[in-house]
Formats: C-alpha cells, structure tokens, sequence
C-alpha cells in the first residue's frame, strides 16, 4: 500500500545511518527494520530505504508486496512519493532502493529530478535509516559513505569478522575516515558479544592504526528466528519482551553516538550528487571526496591507473564481450599483480576473491571451481595441504615379518604354542607370551 505524504519539514538534516555487513546471512536486514520500527515507535520520524539488493527484502519482512520500486522512479513511470510504503507505528519505506547507484548513469537533468526529490524527501524525516548492500560492491561502499554512522553488523561466525575487516580495509583505503561501530548479532549473551568485537577491534587496532565503537549486541533467541518466518518483525512485540526491549536499547546506544557526532551539513541525496557528476570517472575513486590535486609523479601514476580501469570497465559494459578477450584482459592483469606478489598483493587477490558473487554459479561450476582453489591451495603450501594422519594400524599393505623382540626366537614360540592349553583364550595366550618374554631376557 502507499504511504500518506508526510506533512512536516524538519528543518535539520535527518540522522543518517548506514546498515551494513561484510557479507550476507548476519542478521543486517533484521536489524535495520527492527531498529527502524523501534525508533518509529518512540515517536520518530523514519525512513527506511531498502538498498539491499533490487528485490524489496526489508517490505517483505512486514508482509508488504509493493508493486512499483525506486527503478520505476528513474524510468519517469511515477514519482518518488508514489513508492513509499508505509507499515507500523507510521515506519515509511523506499523499495529498491540500490537503484540510486543509476544515477550515475543518467544524464544530468534525469539525474538531478530523482535526487532532488529524494532530498526534499529525506528532510522530512527525523531518521533515515539504509539497509546497504552487502560486500564490497560500489553501491554499498557508496551506501556507507553516504551516511554519518555506519553500523556493521557481525556474527561469532569467523568468516563474518574476516568479512567485516577486509570491508572496514576497503573504506579506510578509499578514504573513508570515520570510525564504524560493531552491532555484534547472534552471540549467545554479552560476554560472548564483547569478546567477539575485541577480536575485530584488536586487528583493526593492529593492521588500520584505528579502534572501532561497541554498539552492543542482540542475542540469538527463538523468537527472533520466527519474527522472521511469520513476518512479524519483534519490535512490534510489548516492550517487556526480551527480544523486543534489546531493540530499545539498541536505539539508545544509537542516540548516545550520534550524540557524539557532529550533524552532517548535506544528506544522502547532496552526497549522490556529488557522485553523479562525477559518473564517468572509475568507482575506485574515493567513496567520501575526491583526491586532493596535486602535482606529483605519484598522483599523475594514479590517475593513469584509474582511468585506464575505467576504461576496461566501460568496454566490458558496452555489451556483450568476447570470452577470450575477457580471459586476456583479466590474466595480463592478474599477472601484473602476481609480479610484485607482497603482501599488499595478497589481500588485494583476497579482497577480490571475496567480492565475486559465487552464489550466482551452478552447483557443478561451484564444484568445479571448489577442485581448481584447493589445487592451488596445494601449490602455494603442499605441506600445509597434504600433511596426512598417523597411518591407521588397520592397513593391510605393508609386508609381513616377525617381530623377535615381542616374541623371542620363532622356535620357541613354536614350543610355548604347543605347550598352552586347547581351551586358552587368546588374552591368555598373549599375556603368557609376554611373560615368556620377559623371563627369557
């Protein structure tokens, strides 16, 4: 259903906050819409915008279905206010709303109409909350950047804190300086919570010179997990529930950091301008503001860089591309970074690696690809990969041969056999061997 326009201005530009993630499967989209709600229901005004993927995730979490998204908007087939969807407690949401990344792509005129009513939007809200895109794609990292607070979101889960890392490396690398803050979602109770953020902060601390801000944690309860199923988020539950009230205290970590940080002067739609007019300049490029210019060798290096990677960008989508011209782009590339091979290349091939979208592939291509990693996992530290158990004592393909320590000469194992009792047991027999044994040394 479409949501009432609303009817106040806030003169004051909006609180602004980014929810995100290294990777999916942690818990972002439940976060931001149950923070969303929770802060509607203190009587906030708040605006959710669904920069998840194209798809509405966080409307269906709430058992809406909309028909029309933010890509309509930018086709001229209705206006922005025409999308809006409106759930509980008056929570006002903007479906797809990744498609902003476009902006880039359109002309000038096209390209200012969506902003700017995106604006006039956004400055009636007292909130306006982003469900980002995961990994390190240029539309999340734009998403982020847009914003005044990130909140990423991490899981126990090791291969979300490696995730998380190399996304916070990613942004400090482009010139993102502000300091994220850890919700750390699923953890079995506080002490679990804290301890799984000081992992993260004590590498970021290590590696990036920087300590990042605990915004606390959400436990992992059966409530949750059907909040999910039954599309009835917790935040709608009494304020007594348990997995309702942690969302309030949630929002009240939220509003004592914000509290911190001094109110940006432009919002989401003022730095969206600035990215769209800067459109047919490489994604590499800062995500906060453009490089200072400079007349040095090393800036002159750079900008050669970046424009010939846009440049290999825009041919590949121009349309469709030849295979093999793809195969040799991509290893003359590879194989230029693979000749300075330290360990700046290393995490830039694991940063890479980790952006692909591997869920795309055919469970065959997955297995396939699965083979292929492991055999150059083999290549790079054999040791490592092929190091083999203790050889079980059940194999059978070694030769047989007598053991004279354990048993003595053969000929008087021979005698001692023929001496025992027909009815002995073989623990018996065993034990009087032994005894032999030692009474002959």
């Amino acid at each position: 259903m479409n949501a009432r326009e609303p009817v106040k201005h806030n003169p004051n530009q909006p609180r602004t906050i980014a929810i995100t993630g290294g990777k999916g499967g942690v818990g972002k989209t439940s976060v931001a819409l149950n923070l969303a709600l929770t802060l509607a229901r203190q009587d906030n005004r708040v605006l959710l915008l669904d920069g998840d993927t194209d798809l509405a995730n966080v409307s269906i979490m709430v058992g809406l279905y909309p028909r029309k998204t933010l890509a309509n908007v930018m086709a001229g087939e209705c206006r922005l206010e025409d999308i809006i969807l409106e759930t509980d407690y008056g929570l006002h949401i903007v479906p797809g709303a990744s498609g902003v990344q476009e902006c880039m792509d359109m002309g000038p005129t096209e390209s200012l109409r969506i902003l700017r009513a995106l604006y006039n939007l956004e400055n009636r809200y007292d909130y306006v909350i982003t469900d980002t895109a995961a990994g390190l794609q240029a539309a999340g990292l734009h998403m982020i950047a847009a914003t005044e607070l990130a909140c990423m979101v991490v899981t126990p889960d090791p291969a979300s804190l490696t995730d998380a890392f190399s996304l916070i490396k990613v942004l400090r690398r482009r010139g993102y300086n502000r300091i994220p803050s850890i919700l750390v979602n699923m953890a079995h109770g506080a002490s679990q919570a804290r301890s799984v953020f000081q992992r993260l902060d004590a590498a970021a601390q290590r590696h990036l010179g920087i300590s990042l801000h605990y915004m606390g944690g959400i436990w992992r309860d059966e409530t949750l997990r059907q909040s999910v199923l039954n599309q009835k988020p917790v935040a709608l539950l009494p304020v007594s529930d348990p997995s309702c009230r942690q969302f309030h205290t949630l929002a009240d970590m939220l509003d004592v950091r914000l509290s911190q940080l001094p109110r940006r002067k432009a919002g989401i739609a003022a730095y969206w301008h600035k990215v769209s007019k800067r459109g047919s300049e490489s994604p590499l490029k800062t995500v906060t503001k453009p490089e200072p210019e400079t007349e040095s060798e090393a800036h002159t290096l750079k900008d050669r860089c970046l424009q010939a990677v846009g440049e290999i960008e825009s041919v590949f989508n121009a349309g469709p591309i030849d295979p093999m011209l793809r195969y040799e782009a991509f290893t003359r590339l590879f194989a230029l970074l693979g000749s300075t091979l330290d360990s700046d290349a290393v995490e830039i091939v694991q940063t890479g690696l980790g952006s692909f979208q591997w869920e795309s592939l055919s469970p065959e291509r997955k297995n396939h690809l699965a083979i292929h990693l492991r055999e150059l996992a083999d290549q790079i530290s054999p040791l490592e990969r092929k190091a083999e158990p203790a050889e079980p004592p059940q194999s059978l393909l070694r030769e047989p041969f007598y053991d004279r320590i354990s048993f003595g000469e053969q000929d008087r194992l021979v005698r001692v056999l023929k001496e025992q009792p027909a009815d002995i047991s073989l623990d018996q027999l065993l034990r009087s061997l032994s005894g032999n044994d030692q009474s002959s040394s």
